[in-house]
Formats: C-alpha cells, sequence, structure tokens
C-alpha cells in the first residue's frame, strides 16, 4: 500500500474506507470488514455519522493488530470542546488512541476549536490533527495561531472538483489532501470522457477516478458498503493514466481550480 509521509511523521495510506452514509450496525461492520480483508488499511468515519461503535467493532474482530490500521475521526463543530469529545469518540470506537483526528468543518471560524485539537495531541488521545471542507484562506489564518500545525485537509475532490488553488496552497503549508467524494456520490461514474479512458484502460470508471487523484498525490476514501465495490475501488495500483488521459480528465472541472473547499452554496454551515 503507497502511502504519504505527514508531516508528523505517521504514514497515511493514499486509498482508504469512508464509512458516511453508512447505517450504524452491520452494514457498517460488514464494510469495514470487507475493506480490511481486501486490504485496506485506512477508515475514516467521524462523531456525526454516528456509527463509530460499529467501526470499532469491525476492527477488533478483524484480528488485524491495531497498530496496522490507520483510524480517523472527526471533530463535530457543534460540540464545545474537541478533547472531550475524542475521548467519548475513542470510548465508541474501543480503541486508545486515534491516528487522525480532524476538525469536520469550520462552523464558528477556523480557529476556536484548534486549542482543544491540540489538547487532544497533547493527551495523547491522536497522533495527528487536521481539518476538513477549509478553504486555503481558512487554512491561512489556522496557521497564524496553530501550535501544533494541521497534517491533512479533508475535502471534496474529483475531476468535476478539481480544487488546484486549494491543493497548492494545502502542500505550500505542508497539509496532505485527502479526497472525498471521489466518485461525487455515483453521479460521476457517467459521460463520454471517463467511458473512454475507462475502456481504454481496461477499468472501471469508478477506478478511474480513484487513480486520478491517487496520480494528484492525494489521499482517497472512496465510500460503499457494497463488497463488490469495495473490492473494486482497491484495484486501482495495477495501472497508470496517461498525460493525455489526466489532461482530459482535469479538463472536466468545474470549479475554475478553486482554492475554496466549497461553494458558498454548498456550504451547509453557518
Amino acid at each position: 500500500m503507497t502511502t504519504r509521509t505527514l508531516s508528523n511523521g505517521t504514514e497515511l495510506p493514499v486509498l482508504g474506507l469512508g464509512v458516511w452514509q453508512a447505517r450504524d450496525g452491520v452494514e457498517t461492520e460488514r464494510a469495514v470488514a470487507w475493506a480490511l480483508e481486501a486490504g485496506y488499511r485506512l477508515i475514516d468515519t467521524a462523531q456525526a455519522y454516528r456509527n463509530e461503535a460499529s467501526v470499532g467493532k469491525a476492527i477488533r474482530e478483524s484480528g488485524i493488530p491495531r497498530a496496522e490500521i490507520f483510524l480517523t475521526t472527526k471533530f463535530y463543530p457543534g460540540g464545545k470542546d474537541p478533547r472531550a469529545e475524542a475521548e467519548k469518540s475513542l470510548e465508541r470506537l474501543g480503541t486508545e488512541y486515534l491516528d487522525l483526528y480532524l476538525i469536520h468543518w469550520p462552523q464558528g471560524g477556523p480557529t476556536w476549536a484548534w486549542p482543544g485539537m491540540e489538547a487532544a495531541v497533547d493527551g495523547g488521545l491522536t497522533k495527528g490533527i487536521g481539518i476538513s471542507n477549509f478553504s486555503a484562506g481558512e487554512l491561512a489564518e489556522l496557521g497564524k495561531t496553530a501550535r501544533i500545525q494541521p497534517v491533512v485537509n479533508q475535502v471534496q475532490f474529483s475531476p468535476f472538483e478539481y480544487r488546484a488553488g486549494l491543493v497548492d496552497a494545502c502542500e505550500a503549508a505542508g497539509v496532505v489532501v485527502q479526497a472525498y467524494s471521489p466518485l461525487g456520490t455515483g453521479k460521476h461514474l457517467d459521460g463520454p470522457v471517463l467511458s473512454r479512458i475507462a475502456q481504454a484502460t481496461g477499468h472501471t470508471p469508478a477506478q478511474v477516478l480513484i487513480r486520478w487523484a491517487v496520480q494528484k498525490g492525494l489521499s482517497v476514501i472512496p465510500k460503499s458498503v457494497h463488497q463488490d465495490r469495495i473490492v473494486e475501488n482497491f484495484d486501482v495500483f495495477d495501472f497508470e493514466l496517461d498525460d493525455a488521459a489526466m489532461a482530459d480528465l482535469d479538463a472536466l472541472d468545474t470549479t475554475g481550480r478553486t482554492a475554496d473547499a466549497l461553494s458558498a452554496s454548498g456550504k451547509w454551515w453557518s
């Protein structure tokens, strides 16, 4: 499994399983178990997903040593104390530490929750801390006051949301970008350009989209609760997209290669 070395020295797998919208209980447990069986070693959940307990159960029952699994959860910014909420997450997950703890979105501004995130590191609750849905401007504002710098910014990213300006800003700050919704929750799987490239490479449209993000240097967390798709999404390390295919996919961007994490209309918080 290829990894990216984070600024805190830990190794982040470039491909993992996201469990957004996976139902707590059997659905999440099976998805995580299938992913781990297929070779995934990065599992991404969040307090807001309400399925941390199921993620933790599947990890424990997998028989895979905890140290071999990179586990991420996210602070729900409607709460008040990131450290206290991290302790609750650890209890639900049934683990002693997180590998990564993210602020899920910058509700209330990009800096107020960061001291509590740093306290989670100081308390040994997590190895690293980061952010999600932060724009380049919000990242810069946070960087001015942070004692511990974020290691990851998790954002919506695909050829159709090719946030090149944001990636450049993150890389300049030593922050690795992680792509969620790389398949556009399924809506990006059609279209003549993608179909042509998929056919030419002998791979599926989903594999092409994931491979594109991997070749951009990102970590990618596609979500699925179907075993065949979980296995399919992981099978992207036996081919490369050539320069022409990458350029054709780049051209699908609808954001103007923005440095924003979401459009103004796409923000679900006030």
